[in-house]
């Protein structure tokens, strides 16, 4: 908790794979660095603007997979790495990849080079030839008789699977291409033929379904995919999908839609990971993904829990920008340069060719119809001029407030008063104070607070002022203040002189609020005992379903043995079977 000086000023050092692996950044940090601070780094040093697209990668010791939280310290995160190694990699790939500019769009390229190089960008034969021709076309340039000579693909890592049969391939379509193309144009068409497949931003999750057949779960923009031998078996778009939830190695998703009938309907699946850390990663990646794509600013984004009773419980908070605040912000600095815009600059548009990318024609026709609409907005209100309303809320005509418009139609808002709760409370206490003792006494119920045990005793004059006032009072008060011992007694019992009446009346009043309520053992010992029982009960539950070396020999013991297959274990497959009726 406490560090010394000599701690916190430690310098840490760390290593960055860049999306060529060939490609090292030794970076330096601190002990109070978070994540954010390693990723701003090396999209400065990168000169990448749309960063928000861009995450870091590491392995811990059981070779799973995690990406660095941005809001947590690095060196929390990366205390069990050694050496410390990350890997820049693309996060969240964009729906139309032309959206990105400058390096951001050449370092998608090179993620999904990889990604076809490591199986990931999973497409047919003819697709990859196509992709791989593109590839050799911005690598190599154009072909040339002289320098291509025989299988001068072999030597590129294209494809996962590289067959001689895919060298040939993508050797005749590189020699089909027209010459004095640029490198851009080729890593354009690729763009433009990846982002159609089917595996364009998945990362390939092994689970198994409730069946045991293995298959693999994929997260992209448009929603969660499952994939059997590469083809795509389902698909379950965002706005399909209403909660995300795990618990143990169960990845869960709460389904909502619309059959062909038109009729809402709910879908619970299911699917198990290998491992509890990997169920906790899939389950993360899904809620990032989910949150980046569909939320209207990060704003809204609130605190997601995740995991069940027997499973360690993680909780999620996202933080950085949603795409739908990139895309206005990158339109509002369109429609500025627009408006705002120099003739030089004017010149340097005119110079640049026209691409997907660019913005043909009017601005407000610009459209992104794969985002969710934000009904979070609303329009600014306007203030209604009331003036004839005499009473707000019980207040004086010249206490309420009102709008002002002044010479100019602006309308001016009155300053506000603040007021507090508690004197409020009090204020209206008081007034109900002196609305109940006025019909009562028939003087102020200031007269009987100013009267204290020294003014009392000062003189003849005033004793006998202040018992003549009494008289009037005691013939009602007695009845309200003072309980009746029986039935005999007066309405009009008199008070003793020596008695101080206003004390007398508070602590009366309060006796006869307070009520005592009789203790039974049995109201108390009831709960207790079910508290208890189902305590017990989950706890044995617990252990005989945790999979944790730390309940074995609690689970091997003779009266745990017993317990699981002479009761547990019996209903346990009772109910089972009494709900797979129902299902």
């Amino acid at each position: 908790m406490f560090k010394s000086k000599q701690e916190g000023s430690l310098v840490y050092k760390c290593t960055v794979r860049l999306l060529d692996d060939s490609d090292v950044v030794e970076c330096e940090f601190q002990a109070f660095h978070k994540g954010i601070y390693l990723l701003d780094y090396l999209c400065g040093e990168l000169n990448i603007k749309e960063k928000d697209y861009f995450g870091l990668r590491y392995v811990d010791g059981s070779k799973q997979r995690h990406w660095l939280d941005l809001a947590k310290s690095l060196i929390k995160q990366s205390k069990d790495l050694d050496p410390i190694l990350f890997s820049l990699r693309v996060k969240f790939y964009p729906a139309d990849p032309f959206r990105l500019t400058g390096i951001s769009r050449i370092m998608l390229y090179k993620q999904l080079k990889r990604d076809l190089r490591h199986g990931r960008l999973y497409c047919s034969f003819g697709e990859a030839a196509a992709l791989g021709a593109l590839i050799v076309q911005e690598e190599l340039g154009d072909y040339n008789e002289k320098f291509h000579i025989g299988d001068y693909v072999s030597s590129l890592e294209l494809a996962l699977r590289q067959t001689e049969n895919l060298e040939k391939k993508i050797m005749e379509l590189h020699k089909k291409r027209e010459a004095g193309q640029d490198s851009f144009l080729a890593i354009h068409d690729f763009l433009g033929i990846a982002r159609t497949l089917e595996t364009y931003g998945i990362e390939p999750h092994p689970v198994k379904d409730h069946r045991g057949s293995q298959l693999y779960v994929g997260i992209n923009n448009s929603g969660i995919s499952t994939f059997i031998a590469g083809k795509r078996s389902q698909h379950f778009r965002w706005n399909e999908v209403h909660k995300i939830n795990f618990e143990g190695k169960m990845f869960i998703a709460h389904l909502s839609y619309t059959d062909a009938s038109r009729e809402p309907k709910k879908h619970t699946i299911g699917f198990k990971c290998p491992s509890g850390a990997a169920c906790r990663y899939l389950w993360r990646c899904a809620i990032e993904q989910m949150l980046f794509f569909t939320l209207p600013n990060s704003e809204n984004a609130a605190v997601v829990s995740g995991g069940g009773f027997f499973s360690w419980g993680t909780k999620f908070r996202y933080t950085g920008r949603t795409e739908r605040e990139i895309l206005t912000e990158n339109i509002n600095a369109l429609r500025e340069q627009k408006i705002n815009g120099s003739s030089s600059s004017k010149r340097k548009a005119s110079s640049v060719p026209a691409t997907p990318s660019s913005p043909q024609g009017e601005l407000s026709q610009i459209r992104y119809s794969s985002l969710p609409r934000s009904t979070m907005s609303e329009p600014l209100g306007s203030c209604n001029v009331q003036m004839n309303r005499n009473h707000i809320y019980g207040a004086h005509p010249q206490d309420q407030s009102t709008c002002i418009i002044d010479s100019n139609g602006c309308i001016q808002m009155p300053i506000l008063e603040p007021v507090c709760e508690e004197s409020r409370l009090r204020s209206s206490n008081h007034d109900s104070a002196n609305y109940f003792s006025k019909p009562l006494t028939g003087f102020p119920y200031r007269e009987l607070t100013e009267h204290s045990s020294a003014e009392s005793g000062s003189g003849y004059d005033q004793s006998r002022k202040h018992k003549e006032n009494m008289k009037q009072y005691t013939g009602y008060a007695s009845r309200l203040c003072y309980p009746q011992a029986n039935s005999n007694s007066s309405a009009g019992m008199t008070v003793p002189k020596n008695v101080d009446h206003s004390s007398n009346m508070h602590t009366n009043s309060i006796n006869g609020v307070k009520t005592f309520r009789k203790f039974h053992l049995l109201h108390a010992f009831i709960p207790s005992v079910i508290f208890v029982a189902f305590a017990m009960a989950g706890t044995a539950v617990f252990i005989m379903e945790s999979e944790s070396d730390l309940f074995d020999q609690i689970r091997n013991s003779p009266e745990m043995i017993c317990l699981r297959f002479q009761y547990y274990q019996p209903l346990k497959d009772f109910v089972l079977q009494k709900f797979g009726r129902k299902d």
